[in-house]
């Protein structure tokens, strides 16, 4: 106990929260509101007051008005909906302000929070709809049809709309009535995780202090936090990531930009007028706004990278371009941020996830759920306080291979579920796309295992080139022999003008089979 208070004291002193006014603040925020997103937001307000907190495209807040607007919301929904503690809430949006306001809202409640793919199918939301059996949803209006089109009959609440009911324009909460919200305990949060097809996944996380000074501390030091002023969240705030970043600068009293869904020039525009320092981004993302306008991203610092593996040609863009401001960050929903990379390790491996943050515990796991050796590959498998509450085991299988070198950093090699057996010999779709990328007139790549009636399993290639570049398939093989083993070629090659992405910015192979 006394470590972890040590712990605690460092981190406050780190963001400057360490001051009789501050820690009076933040206890009396706690005080007034309980345990739970409102008393951070209290906190922030006290003590950034008339600071911008949040600017979308619509409006732009004080943390004075993001508190004073998200307090009012949570009487409405207490009176009207009848939240509390052990209801469950759902919310179908995008970036925007109202989301945001909706998050905080609800948590005062003391409701459970479940965050949904708001580029979800209709069958996937029908049977997220049936399991949880939502008290509320809270919906952009855009995606009413598709909700629509689902069996649910509870409350629903829209996050804009000109003219009906809508958290946009809900009327002002008299004093009375504000006068009349108890002290709650946070509910859970949950992120609904998983593609935009088949049955989402659970994570379940239960807000904790203590439990998330780890990789509270790693981001704020490793990314150099303190030092910026404006973050710009591209990735969805329905996704972990978006959501902790946007948490973790609500306490830091930072500016928050946020757009409802990615376009590359408007994410350059934005960038550039609102002067931003650290954007958080999917691959996929930087790699359209250095394609659509490099000079709009001068002011960033850091670019935060997740959810998707780097291609090491995106690496080396990016540092040409901007400079050593590129990061690479290794989480899951399930397990949240474990492993960072700063720009001093992607000089030493564009190829690297980094090092693994304080209290991770990591193995990489073996087909015989033995631990390999440094330099052989498994399944990673990671252990911490801040993972989600909702597993059997404390153990969490990511569902990733890799492995670790003997200087400590760790490397992706795909999808457990990716590697195939060919001729005898377990063959890695990941590596054989790694080297395909470095080939200059390839600008992306994806490499799937086929049938095979000889060799059992062989791999297929897609091939995205650059554009104005020619390549046969028998040139390509031909490069490809002096850099793979025999059983690592593929027997197949396909050339196409564009791979498919999902939303979130992950390459979606199910789409090409």
């Amino acid at each position: 106990m006394a470590m972890r208070m040590f712990k605690l004291i460092y981190v406050l002193y780190q963001i400057r929260l360490l001051s009789l006014v501050a820690m009076f603040r933040l206890a009396s925020a706690i005080y007034a509101s309980g345990t739970n997103l409102m008393a951070l937001l209290q906190f922030a307000a006290r003590t950034y007051g008339d600071k911008i907190a949040l600017a979308d495209e619509q409006e732009t807040l004080t943390y004075s008005q993001l508190f004073a607007q998200s307090k009012q919301l949570s009487a409405h929904l207490e009176k009207e909906y009848r939240l509390t503690g052990g209801k469950r809430v759902g919310f179908l949006c995008k970036n925007h302000a109202s989301l945001v306001k909706a998050v905080y809202a609800v948590s005062f409640t003391g409701a459970d929070i479940y965050l949904m793919n708001a580029e979800m199918s209709k069958d996937q939301l029908q049977g997220i709809l049936a399991r949880k059996d939502f008290h509320l949803v809270v919906y952009d209006d855009e995606l009413s049809a598709l909700l629509e089109q689902t069996t649910y009959m509870n409350a629903k609440l829209p996050s804009y709309h000109p003219t009906s009911s809508a958290i946009n324009n809900l009327p002002i909460t008299s004093d009375s009535e504000k006068q009349k919200q108890r002290r709650t305990s946070s509910g859970k949060l949950v992120l609904l995780t998983g593609g935009t097809t088949g049955k989402a996944k659970e994570a379940a996380h239960q807000p904790s202090l203590f439990n998330y000074l780890n990789p509270f501390s790693a981001f704020l030091t490793r990314l150099q936090i303190l030092n910026k002023h404006t973050a710009y969240i591209a990735t969805p705030i329905y996704h972990g990531y978006g959501v902790a970043v946007l948490l973790l600068f609500c306490a830091l009293g930072k500016k928050v930009v946020i757009q409802r869904g990615f376009d590359a020039e408007r994410a350059c525009r934005l960038i550039r007028e609102h002067q931003v320092d650290i954007v958080t981004v999917v691959p996929l993302m930087v790699h359209k706004m250095l394609k659509t306008n490099a000079d709009d991203l001068k002011s960033l610092s850091c670019i935060a990278s997740g959810g998707a593996e780097l291609n090491p040609k995106l690496v080396q863009e990016t540092q040409s371009q901007l400079g050593e401001v590129l990061y690479n960050l290794y989480g899951t929903s399930e397990a949240g941020l474990n492993i960072i990379a700063v720009p001093q390790d992607l000089t030493y491996s564009a190829h690297t996830i980094g090092r693994k943050i304080n209290g991770v515990q990591l193995k990489v796991m073996d087909d015989q759920k033995v631990e390999a050796p440094i330099g052989s590959v498994g399944q990673i498998c990671i252990r911490n306080n801040w993972s989600m509450r909702n597993k059997a085991s404390a153990w969490i299988e990511t569902g990733d291979l890799g492995y670790r070198d003997e200087k400590g950093y760790y490397f992706l090699r795909g999808r457990v579920d990716s590697m195939i057996v060919s001729a005898g010999e377990n063959v890695f779709p990941f590596e054989v796309e790694q080297i395909l990328l470095t080939h200059p007139f390839i600008e992306d790549a994806a490499v799937l295992g086929i049938a095979d009636e000889l060799f059992g399993q062989r791999l297929k290639a897609w091939i995205q080139l650059v554009p104005g570049t020619e390549m046969t398939k028998d040139e390509l093989l031909d490069w490809l022999r002096v850099r793979l083993a025999r059983f690592q070629l593929p027997k197949e090659i396909s050339f196409v003008e564009h791979l498919p992405y999902t939303p979130l910015g992950k390459l979606d192979k199910k789409a090409l089979i």
